[in-house]
């Protein structure tokens, strides 16, 4: 059991789908002595991957804690998937990795969901290890991809290795900071040390010699050393190289394959020696902007960064431990919802096991079952503490869907069994619409809103239904309108009365104030809905009482909430109520509430009525020869682009998209570029409706209306 913070590792592996990370892990194990044989994805038999809805997709869907003790350090190791779809695991992870090793298919080169995991590794200022791996594959290019990866990520990214030979008969890498060869068997495994070849040298010792700069100007006194011996000793290179790979100064290449198991060990190696241990990197920052150390010593904090419901099990709790020592017993309070915790069990995990443990210590990952009130992003502390850690942020959805299910009752329960899938997963939404009248399901992709699906009906026994939600339209006017509206109604003793008068224009900040009325009292209104009502009351002679205007008030905003021309909300309307009728008798609130109501949808009617939509800004980052094909989409939808720009071999695509025209596009844009793309939508503004488009709406909520 590991007892100081120094001799933990936390790595995850991050790459694009079909990078090879899942099976590289499995050798990273095998090597480390976890597991006496490697599983595959065909066999269904690996330590990550164990999942059925995984091993169906033969893709990693959820992140995977493991780890291996490799000489005096344990390493703990999370894969991810590769899907953007899933990349709220990703963001999880990173925010308690210590090492990333982001993974590269020596075949495809840079992918975009290598752009996307780079974003997060940014974000999170977490030193990085490349890893080319697959160089056994046929169409494997190692210089091409380094190029790449050069050219996106900056000359911060410097090899270490690089392959003899590669493709097929892939079996011997040049490694330049132990300068030596290693040559695999045909069936992979252990090494054999052999020296460089001599047409090798050159280029082996350039690399060298770059290896050791990059040492010598992280420390004064090693580059004092380097000037003064010309070298350094292996020792010295490894504390260089380890100060700049925890200061993000340094993004060292290494190439593997997985499947043959060729290089793996000697990444572990390097992880082992070089990468930093939790004490060595940045103190995560709390909400106060204050910084918690990794100290044993210190009383308990510790970060879930991820919950898991399972089958007969319940909720288990993967966490970090940020300060302190944890163990079974110990009783901590939730600093999010000032709830106490009791810890009855303790775990380490490797995939789907779970070994019970006696303590974590500072830096350690580990998991706890059946907390009742502990959440992802929730802060755990001893009794006395005050720390909250600055929650993970996850990326807005670019899908939404409404949902439905078979009867009143199994929407009920549909809606609870989501709530609890929602409790693991930050990255989905469930929204009850007041305004669509519709339930509406947010993710981050077709995928992902389909592996919930899934899993309703398998865990929780719910179906659920997909339809294309409402779209929230708006509606506002153009021009100017005045209209009178009486209502009466007399049905034995007191009846009700209530004539407005009423003008409707649009409103924007600034205009002029209305002329031809005389302005008593003026309201400028922020609207729930976005927008604003100015309601002035421009009454002389005491025609309507001043005790009306709340109930006139009233009438107008529900007109508003149910527009006249498709029943959307109504925005950005000045309304002037400027003359009237009341009756001694018969007028009262809820007479002048209908009146208001009725004056301001005639007066709606004639002032030019304009739909307005919901507009999206949606940057989509697609290869260059996909390029023309996503513009030609986008112009299909009603897109207007707004910018393009280069970023390596991608082409990043700025437009304004109709959320109308947004249905289902994630599934459209990875059909076009074969999942070699990826988008990103945030809300824009709202735009007019094209006239031909108004009018098929109005006809369709005509025709619902009448039905």
């Amino acid at each position: 059991m590991i007892t100081n913070t120094k001799n933990l590792r936390n790595v995850v592996l991050l790459g694009h789908s079909d990078s090879g990370k899942t099976t590289l892990i499995e050798t990273m194990l095998y090597e480390g002595g976890a597991i006496k044989r490697r599983g595959s994805v065909e066999g269904q038999n690996m330590v990550s991957d164990n999942t059925e809805l995984e091993h169906e997709k033969g893709k990693t869907i959820f992140s995977h804690q493991m780890f291996v003790n490799w000489r005096t350090n344990k390493i703990n190791i999370i894969d991810t998937p590769g899907f953007d779809d899933f990349v709220g695991e990703v963001v999880s992870s990173l925010k308690v990795a210590d090492t990333a090793i982001i993974v590269l298919n020596a075949a495809n080169g840079v992918e975009v969901g290598t752009q996307i995991v780079w974003e997060y590794v940014e974000k999170y200022e977490t030193p990085a290890i490349f890893v080319i791996n697959q160089m056994d594959h046929a169409k494997a290019d190692y210089e091409k991809t380094l190029e790449q990866a050069k050219e996106r990520f900056g000359s911060k990214v410097v090899p270490i290795q690089y392959p003899y030979n590669s493709g097929p008969n892939f079996n011997a890498i040049i490694d330049a900071l132990r300068m030596v060869m290693y040559e695999f068997p045909a069936t992979g495994g252990k090494p054999e040390k052999k020296p460089i070849p001599e047409s090798e040298m050159a280029r082996a010792n350039e690399m060298h010699n770059a290896l050791v700069e990059i040492a010598a100007e992280n420390e004064e006194g090693l580059m004092e050393k380097y000037f003064e011996e010309g070298n350094l000793s292996e020792e010295d290179l490894s504390h260089g190289i380890t100060l700049a790979l925890a200061k993000q100064q340094f993004f060292p290449v290494f190439v593997t394959s997985g499947l043959k198991d060729m290089g793996s060990g000697r990444l572990m190696g390097f992880i082992d020696d070089i990468a930093p241990s939790p004490a060595e990197r940045p103190n995560r920052k709390l909400e106060s902007g204050e910084e918690i150390s990794y100290d044993s010593e210190d009383k308990t904090t510790i970060f879930i960064y991820k919950t898991l419901s399972e089958p007969q099990v319940g909720m288990v709790s993967y966490f970090k431990v940020l300060s302190g020592k944890l163990k079974p017993g110990d009783e901590l309070i939730n600093a999010n919802n000032g709830e106490t915790e009791r810890i009855s069990q303790l775990f380490i995990t490797e995939g789907k096991d779970r070994i019970a443990v006696t303590e974590l210590v500072a830096g350690d990952l580990g998991a706890t079952v059946k907390l009742k009130f502990g959440h992802s992003n929730n802060t755990l502390n001893a009794k006395g503490l005050d720390r909250k850690v600055r929650p993970m942020e996850f990326p807005e959805s670019r899908i939404r869907k409404a949902i439905s299910a078979g009867s009143a009752a199994d929407m009920e329960k549909l809606v609870t069994a989501l709530h609890k899938i929602e409790e693991e997963d930050p990255t989905l939404n469930v929204e009850q619409s007041a305004e669509l009248k519709q339930t509406i399901l947010h993710g981050q992709g077709q995928l992902h809103l389909d592996l919930v699906k899934q899993r309703l009906q398998r865990e929780f026994g719910v179906t659920m239904n997909f339809e294309n939600p409402k779209i929230p339209y708006r509606e506002t006017i153009t021009a100017k309108a005045d209209a009178d509206y009486r209502h009466k109604k007399q049905s034995g003793g007191a009846g009700q009365f209530g004539e407005i008068h009423m003008r409707v224009e649009n409103f924007y900040e600034g205009m002029d104030e209305p002329t031809g009325v005389n302005i008593r009292q003026k309201e400028i209104e922020d609207l729930p809905w976005g927008g604003k009502l100015a309601f002035y009351w421009c009454i002389v002679g005491g025609t309507i009482d001043n005790r009306y205007i709340g109930a006139i008030k009233k009438g107008i905003m529900q007109q508003m909430k149910e527009g006249p021309l498709t029943g959307s909300h109504c925005q950005n309307i000045r309304v002037a109520v400027y003359d009237g009728k009341m009756h001694s008798v018969d007028s009262n609130d809820i007479s002048f509430q209908l009146a208001a109501s009725g004056a301001f949808r005639e007066a709606f009617q004639q002032a030019k009525p304009q739909l307005l939509e919901p507009v999206y800004s949606v940057e989509i980052l697609c290869p260059d020869e996909d390029t023309g094909d996503v513009m030609g989409d986008l112009q299909t939808r009603r897109a207007i682009i707004s910018g393009m720009d280069s970023e390596g071999h991608y082409q990043k695509i700025l437009a304004e998209v109709p959320l109308a025209e947004l249905h289902d596009y994630g599934s459209s844009l990875r059909s076009i570029t074969g999942g070699r793309a990826k988008f990103s939508m945030k809300f824009s503004e709202y735009q007019l409706v094209p006239g031909n488009v108004q009018q098929e709406l109005v006809k369709q909520h005509a025709h619902l209306e009448e039905v």
